[in-house]
């Protein structure tokens, strides 16, 4: 085990920044409880200078009792090196009464002299003045050397003179940011390396990720001799993000076995931390995220799977369980018997003696894809198919009526009405049911008619509802492709309909999700 690398969350402040990205001060608190109990060592609160929202935060989250993590407040040096103890900034991080306060300053000449219009002996005034005062306000500061890597690069004795600055006035860590996020690996390992040799004061790394190389970065420079590492949780921040620490922490714990504290010992709790940022940030998870993502362990092809089925380390880099991932296989027009072997597997499903059947399920699959089927995203529909083909499942219920309409009512606003025959062990139930859409109205009538012999239907609620025309060319008479994915308290899953008709493709998959439901409670019931 190295050199200890201290970890810094900056996902509620600088990835708050992001596009799209709003939370309330209540969400900041429990994401701030969220990522004390992973073990994150700083986590940068906001910037209290800023706005109302931030302010009334660092006024509540003194009242946590937070177990591992420091909270940081944010916020720029003073506007004027004489007038220090009166600016009005620097007055709000104090009132902030955060322990740790990171303080952002120019370590770029062309920021300095363009944007601020002072002179270089002004500006290291200005970082020394807003530093030194902080420290005798019993604070401790982290210093943000902002567009760090790109000032460096125009003139490496500016840059420099910057940081001294900040060390001679007490910082006690200088954080070198790639504020554009334009380096490349290389030219940080070097700068990273030099500042080293030249600072007695620990330094860090703030990378952003609009060249898509915020992580990459980050770890050339904790190899160059950084050891405070700044990011956001699933990579959200300012333009194209931050720091992504979903895959850094990981990277640093599994590959480069360096200490990195309480996360190390939490690190299988990743991906749910992730999926639970997500929910509350409102973002629909990335399923190519790296460690964390849905696919990151799927495999689809024939060949990988064959070979997973020996030994997953031939195509997966880390057990996926070392992060609370999953593997998964998928079927599709790709797949080999392999595919239908390890689903048959994992879904604990008898494929029998005949050597044959995966064969001919994996051919029967491959025509129904080339029809516009698509198994890799319907796992449901896929598992009850299998099923059907071993005649080990028929469907719980029968539609023996359907008729959906749209209307409008008497104030001219539209909605629409269903009516449905069902039939259940040889017994009919007739229903009908307003809803929000003919799709809506059909599950509404649906649900109506079956609740009485299946009262656990009442769980299910959609989650995702996807619509692909095939084949454009075709116009209005294309086959379009339905994704309904469905869940309940334990669980989620996905089924499949192609059609035509968009409400006849609509009804086939929402009757494979309420069988999939029947089926599966039934497993359980016989647990």
């Amino acid at each position: 085990m190295a050199k200890r690398i201290e970890t810094y969350d900056t996902t509620l402040r600088d990835g708050t920044q992001a596009r799209d990205i709003t939370v309330s001060v209540e969400d900041k608190l429990i994401l701030t409880r969220k990522l004390d109990e992973f073990g994150i060592d700083f986590i940068e609160g906001g910037m209290p200078g800023s706005n109302p929202k931030d302010e009334q935060y660092f006024d509540q989250v003194s009242q946590l009792s937070l177990q591992t993590a420091k909270i940081v407040a944010f916020g720029a040096t003073a506007r004027k090196a004489d007038k220090v103890r009166v600016d009005d900034n620097i007055h709000k991080l104090l009132k902030s009464e955060a322990p740790i306060i990171t303080l952002f300053g120019k370590t770029w000449r062309f920021h300095s002299k363009e944007s601020l219009g002072i002179s270089d002996a002004e500006n290291a005034d200005l970082i020394f003045n807003s530093v030194s005062y902080l420290k005798e306000m019993g604070r401790e500061v982290f210093f943000d050397a902002e567009h760090f890597f790109d000032g460096y690069k125009d003139d490496p004795a500016f840059a420099i003179q910057m940081l001294k600055a900040a060390a001679d006035g007490g910082a006690s860590r200088l954080v070198l940011c790639d504020t554009n996020g334009g380096c490349l690996p290389a030219e940080v390992s070097e700068i990273v390396a030099d500042v080293c040799s030249k600072m007695s004061v620990a330094v860090g790394i703030h990378s952003h990720n609009d060249g898509e190389l915020a992580v990459a970065n980050a770890l050339a420079a904790i190899d160059a001799g950084a050891v405070h590492a700044h990011g956001t949780i699933n990579g959200i921040g300012e333009r194209c993000g931050n720091c992504n620490l979903c895959s850094l922490l990981p990277n640093l714990v599994l590959k480069k076995n360096l200490d990195i504290g309480k996360v190390a010992e939490n690190i299988k709790k990743l991906t749910s931390l992730s999926h639970f940022f997500d929910e509350m940030t409102n973002q629909i998870p990335n399923h190519r995220m790296a460690f964390v993502g849905k696919s990151a362990f799927t495999h689809k092809g024939g060949i990988h799977v064959s070979s997973v089925l020996k030994d997953a380390r031939m195509y997966e880099h880390i057990q996926p369980e070392l992060v609370g991932n999953k593997r998964d296989v998928v079927i599709s027009e790709l797949s080999g018997k392999s595919n239908i072997e390890y689903l048959a597997k994992e879904s604990g499903i008898d494929l029998g003696e005949d050597v044959q059947f995966s064969r001919n399920f994996v051919q029967r699959i491959k025509e129904l894809e080339h029809a516009g089927f698509q198994f890799d995203g319907a796992g449901a529909s896929l598992k009850l198919m299998l099923l059907k083909e071993l005649k080990q499942y028929r469907p719980f219920f029968k539609i023996t009526y359907a008729k959906v309409n749209d209307m409008f009512d008497e104030n001219g606003v539209k909605y629409s009405e269903s009516v449905m025959k069902i039939q259940v062990d040889g017994e009919t139930e007739h229903t009908a049911a307003d809803g929000n859409g003919p799709v809506n109205a059909l599950d509404q009538a649906m649900r109506k008619a079956l609740i009485r012999f299946y009262p656990d239907l009442k769980k299910v609620h959609l989650v995702d509802y996807k619509v692909r025309v095939l084949d454009g060319h075709d116009g209005t008479q294309a086959k379009v492709r339905v994704l309904i994915e469905s869940g309940d308290k334990q669980d989620t899953w996905s089924t499949v309909g192609v059609s035509q008709d968009i409400i006849e493709a609509s009804l086939d998959a929402l009757c494979d999700s309420m069988n999939y439901k029947i089926y599966k409670d039934n497993l359980k019931s016989q647990i």
